[in-house]
């Protein structure tokens, strides 16, 4: 006898409450990690002038303890150069005249204003001579524009991975799925980010490969994890890549104005990886692309991988299944024969 199905009223109090509570949760875990951005350990330059220099970068210390990673660099061609290898957010440059800063805004303008900031309170709040090296781009001066159009990013990949687990049968049609959506997505959105809105300054097939390296990465390993073990697949993995992965990415600041360890960690997500990759592809030109696009590349084969066991589950128990079958099928055929010889 089958066990009486819950009320409608009673489903109605477990979903309202289920939901309710993992609101409650990630609006929590979003609002914090954007409410305690601040400089922690970041890598800057002081262009190091003799006892000048090393007097500066003591009371940089002093002035904000823990906020920077200090290196010296010999003069302020050095320095610049060491901006547009990804090696630093700025540079401090004292001079007899007073203190000049030289920044990568394109690094992350939350940063370059915080270093702002920063010299003018070390200056005694007086003007100080900025040069940016790498600015940020003219059609999204601040990174809001890129940072609202990465959050789409990323949201579809999850309900992308969420259609294929549960409406696509065959582990072949999701593998197809699964490329096709990757590929779509980053020539169409590309077209949007890099041409209509012009939020991102890079090549229009770089940055469709960089998105459909994100897309492959998440929506994979949503899949993969959802075929293998079901529904908690599916809710692990969007978990770890989205709702852990977004505020961790570091794309409306940087890695390193999270809380630590948690902004290192956000790296080593596809959400953060890509993050770091979109800046680096762009107004770097490549600079300090590698680690970003192993980390993608590591996740996207973790799902393809998944996805592979998952078929072979899948065949184990169609195999386990037909075993029985046909034993059965081939005792009903001896029968008769028996039968006969008596």
């Amino acid at each position: 006898m089958s066990a009486p199905s819950a009320s409608p009223l009673a489903e109605a109090r477990k979903v309202l409450i289920i939901v309710a509570v993992v609101q409650f949760v990630i609006a929590g875990w979003f609002s914090w990690t954007s409410s305690h951005v601040k400089p922690r350990d970041l890598p800057v330059l002081v262009v190091a002038a003799g006892q000048q220099g090393s007097g500066f970068a003591d009371a940089l210390r002093e002035a904000a303890p823990g906020a920077y990673k200090i290196k010296t660099a010999d003069d302020a061609e050095a320095a610049d150069k060491k901006l547009k290898d990804r090696e630093a957010y700025g540079a401090f440059v004292p001079t007899a005249k007073g203190l000049e800063l030289h920044i990568a805004s394109a690094a992350s303008p939350a940063v370059a204003q915080a270093l702002v900031q920063q010299a003018q309170e070390l200056q005694g709040g007086k003007p100080v001579a900025v040069t940016d090296v790498v600015p940020a781009d003219s059609d999204d001066p601040h990174g809001s524009g890129i940072g609202m159009g990465f959050l789409p990013l990323l949201i579809t990949a999850v309900i992308a991975g969420l259609l294929f687990v549960l409406k696509v049968r065959s582990v072949r049609a999701k593998l197809v799925g699964l490329v096709g959506f990757a590929v779509l997505s980053g020539l169409l959105s590309s077209l949007m980010l890099t041409q209509f809105t012009s939020v991102l300054p890079g090549d229009y097939f770089v940055t469709a490969g960089v998105i459909a390296l994100l897309e492959l990465a998440m929506v994979g390993a949503i899949t993969g994890l959802g075929s293998l073990i079901g529904p908690p697949g599916i809710a692990l993995a969007a978990v770890l890549t989205f709702v852990v992965g977004n505020p961790l990415s570091g794309m409306a600041s940087a890695p390193e104005m999270l809380p630590q360890p948690l902004g290192a960690i956000g790296q080593f997500l596809p959400a953060g990886a890509a993050a770091s990759l979109f800046r680096s592809s762009g107004s770097f030109h490549g600079a300090g692309a590698g680690g970003p696009v192993l980390v993608l590349v590591v996740w996207s084969l973790i799902g393809l991988g998944l996805l592979f066991l998952s078929a072979k589950r899948a065949g184990a128990k169609a195999a386990g299944a037909a075993a029985p079958t046909g034993t059965s099928a081939g005792a009903a055929s001896a029968e008769p024969v028996t039968a006969s010889a008596s």
